[in-house]
């Protein structure tokens, strides 16, 4: 059950509301969850602030809630050798709030900002029984997720038009974990330090220029994309400069992917490393904290940096016809052929590369 409503007040827009939700599953909860934003244009600068703030209820995963909800602090792996208690996974509770501007800038140049914070209590993730696929919801004490996007953008200046996309993610999760299956970290399960998802990256950006000299004239477009970098907790690391890192936690194929080596030593499929001196470990797609740097909050390890480039060409109406149309274009991504991982064991998505470079031609009518 909902009430909304907007209110225009003069150059201030508010939009005012609230909701009641009703859990009833294998636990009981119940929310009433206020919305609010504002937004407010200042004519004379060419300027619109706003502002959020909304109350949500998030309620557990359905898949394999029976299991998880009877296991207990500690998670299943615990509670078969005798965990205390248990309890089903509750709702969560999350208070979401976010704060922006627009500013346009003459006629040809506009920036769009944003920065939100989002605090769940307790939040959820899934967990992954060893290499199959199947998947437990697990939950965590609480999440603090907050990021900043900024968007830079030029319309139509004599023929070109350009825009830039920046973000930034820090994603925070805090212990101990209730329920679920978890092998990922075993050490943290207990833990009430906070340790970052995977999605969590701390920059990245997409820029994009096109330009057309002429309405019929062909476009000419170049796009560079960059990533610092998703957090790979499955990667190894050095608790110190002296022991021996061991490798056994990944195959020889998860250890080709990541480009594993030690002194130079590259495993093969039937022949994976099993353990390595901190001071020769290293890997080529990945990022591996110094040793004894490691920090599963404020060093974790991750994908490494790439950046990539895509061009492309076209034409629209490519016959100058008034009802009947063809266009025309021709598209290279990934123009440098990077060869670079977008995730690492990632629950769900498991292990992905970035495309090769790929070549499209593409001849589309409108009528």
């Amino acid at each position: 059950m909902y009430v909304q409503d907007a209110l225009t007040l003069g150059k201030l827009t508010l939009n005012l509301g609230i909701r009641g939700d009703l859990y009833r599953g294998l636990s009981s909860d119940s929310l009433a969850e206020p919305r609010a934003g504002a937004s407010y244009q200042i004519k004379k600068t060419n300027t619109v602030v706003r502002g959020s703030y909304g109350r949500f209820m998030v309620t557990p995963y359905n898949e394999n809630l029976l299991i998880s909800s009877e296991t207990g602090e500690g998670g299943l792996a615990q509670h078969i050798f005798g965990a205390f208690g248990s309890q089903p996974l509750r709702p969560a509770h999350r208070n979401h709030f976010s704060t922006g501007f627009e500013q346009a800038i003459g006629k040809y140049f506009s920036v769009e900002a944003d920065y939100f914070w989002k605090f769940t209590d307790p939040d959820f993730d899934f967990d992954v029984l060893f290499n199959t696929s199947l998947t437990f919801p697990i939950q965590w004490r609480k999440s603090k997720i907050d990021g900043a996007s900024i968007k830079v953008n030029v319309p139509d200046f004599h023929g070109l038009t350009a825009y830039s996309v920046m973000g930034h993610t820090r994603a925070r999760f805090f212990g101990p974990e209730i329920g679920g299956l978890i092998f990922n970290n075993p050490e943290q399960i207990n833990s009430n330090a906070p340790f970052r998802i995977d999605h969590d990256q701390a920059f990245e950006a997409v820029t994009h220029l096109q330009y057309q000299y002429g309405k019929n004239a062909p476009w000419f477009g170049f796009t560079w994309n960059y990533q610092s970098g998703e957090v790979a907790g499955a990667v190894p690391f050095a608790l110190n400069p002296t022991t021996p890192v061991n490798l056994s936690n990944l195959t020889a194929d998860e250890q080709l992917q990541i480009g594993l080596a030690c002194g130079g030593v590259v495993p093969s499929l039937g022949t994976p490393l099993t353990s390595c001196a901190p001071s020769q470990l290293t890997a080529t797609r990945v990022v591996i904290p110094a040793p004894g740097t490691e920090n599963a909050d404020r060093n974790p390890p991750r994908v490494a940096p790439r950046n990539t480039f895509d061009v492309g060409a076209g034409m629209d109406n490519l016959f100058r016809t008034d009802h009947y149309k063809a266009n025309l274009r021709f598209t290279v991504v990934n123009l440098t052929n990077k060869d670079a991982l977008y995730n690492f064991l990632s629950t769900f998505s498991g292990t992905h590369f970035i495309p090769p470079r790929s070549y499209t031609a593409e001849l589309g009518f409108t009528f």
